[in-house]
C-alpha cells in the first residue's frame, strides 16, 4: 500500500485534528446546545424541526470561530503539506466545518497559501461525511479518478468517506482507542511519520 500511496498525486485532508492538534471540546457544544451527550452533532441539527435548526447552526457557527483562533499545527504538517506541494501534488480540505471557519485554521496554522480556495470544501458546499458527496466534487475539480486519490483522517467520518469514494485511506492518530482497521490502508500516529514512510 505505501508504494500504491507514494504515486498518488491528489491529496484530501480532514482539518480538525488532522492538520491542526484537537482542541475542539464537542461535548461542551453539545451541552450549550442542548444536543445529546456523544451524538453526530451534524445530524442531530438537521433532524430538529426546521425552526430550530436556524438557531442551532448559528450557535454551532459560533463556536467554531471561537476554536478557529485557537488551533496549532499538528506535528509535522507544514514540512508535510510543502513537501506535497513541491511535488505538484493537488491539496484538499473536506471537513464539517463551514469553509469560512476551515480557511481561518488553514491561515492561522501557516498553510493557507498552500490550497486553492475552491478545493476547500465546508458543510455548505457538499454532504457532510461520511456521504462521498465532497470527495467527487473534488476529484472532478481535478479531472482525477479515484486512484489518483488518498483521504487523510483521524476519524472514522473520514476512512468511511475515503472507502466510500474508493480513495486510499490513511488513519492518522496515536490513541489506540481509536482505530478502525477495516476502513484503513495506512495507520501512522502524525504527518511528520507519515512524510518520513514516504519520502524515497
Amino acid at each position: 500500500m505505501i508504494e500504491r500511496i507514494r504515486q498518488v498525486d491528489h491529496w484530501i485532508f480532514d482539518l480538525d485534528g488532522t492538520l491542526t492538534q484537537p482542541v475542539h471540546d464537542f461535548e461542551r457544544i453539545r451541552a450549550e446546545l442542548g444536543l445529546p451527550a456523544g451524538c453526530d452533532i451534524l445530524a442531530t441539527i438537521a433532524a430538529r424541526p426546521e425552526a430550530e435548526q436556524q438557531g442551532l447552526n448559528q450557535q454551532l457557527d459560533e463556536w467554531e470561530y471561537f476554536y478557529a483562533d485557537m488551533v496549532q499545527p499538528a506535528v509535522g504538517v507544514n514540512e508535510f503539506l510543502t513537501w506535497l506541494a513541491e511535488r505538484d501534488c493537488h491539496l484538499g480540505i473536506l471537513t464539517r466545518n463551514k469553509r469560512e471557519v476551515a480557511l481561518r485554521c488553514l491561515e492561522v496554522i501557516g498553510v493557507g497559501s498552500l490550497f486553492d480556495t475552491a478545493a476547500v470544501l465546508g458543510r455548505d458546499d457538499a454532504l457532510a461525511k461520511p456521504d462521498p458527496q465532497g470527495i467527487h466534487f473534488l476529484l472532478d475539480q481535478w479531472h482525477a479518478g479515484a486512484a489518483q486519490a488518498v483521504m487523510v483522517g483521524d476519524f472514522r467520518f473520514d476512512l468511511e468517506v475515503g472507502r466510500a469514494a474508493g480513495v486510499a485511506t490513511i488513519h492518522v492518530d496515536q490513541r489506540a482507542d481509536r482505530e478502525w482497521p477495516a476502513l484503513t490502508d495506512l495507520k501512522v500516529d502524525t504527518l511528520e511519520q507519515l512524510h518520513q514512510l514516504l519520502i524515497v
